[in-house]
């Protein structure tokens, strides 16, 4: 069975910084790009990141703006987010996902597998 478990969230004060795991299982994802998504409360699942399969390529949604940093490891089956200088509207659950491939993407609809998610509270 294949999961993906995020982990690493947590309560935090603005300018803190966080790094979130994504530990996959029951099939190896060394050849899929990754991604970070995240819900705020009462708003639609968006992009925060991605990274292709080797993790030569990455790409970030604008408002991450040189704060945040997706990272892989491959022996580990193991994608990370550093997220750095927290916001409080960067409150949101962050999600883990896995495409089919290996091309990045920052669009939901492109992944197939996804976490359950990991909730991150940025307070004032």
């Amino acid at each position: 069975q294949v999961q993906l478990v995020e982990s690493g969230g947590g309560l935090v004060q603005a300018g803190d910084s966080l790094r979130l795991s994504c530990a996959a299982s029951g099939r190896t994802f060394s050849n899929n790009a990754m991604g970070w998504f995240r819900q705020a409360p009462g708003k639609a699942r968006e992009a925060v990141a991605t990274i292709s399969w080797s993790g030569r390529s990455t790409y970030y949604a604008d408002f991450v703006k040189g704060r945040f940093t997706i990272s892989r490891d491959n022996a580990k089956n193991t994608v990370y987010l550093q997220m750095n200088s927290l916001k409080p509207e960067n409150t949101a659950v962050y999600y883990c996902a896995a495409r089919g491939v290996g091309v990045p993407s920052l669009y939901e609809n492109d992944y197939i597998y996804w976490g359950q998610g990991t909730q991150v509270t940025v307070s004032s």
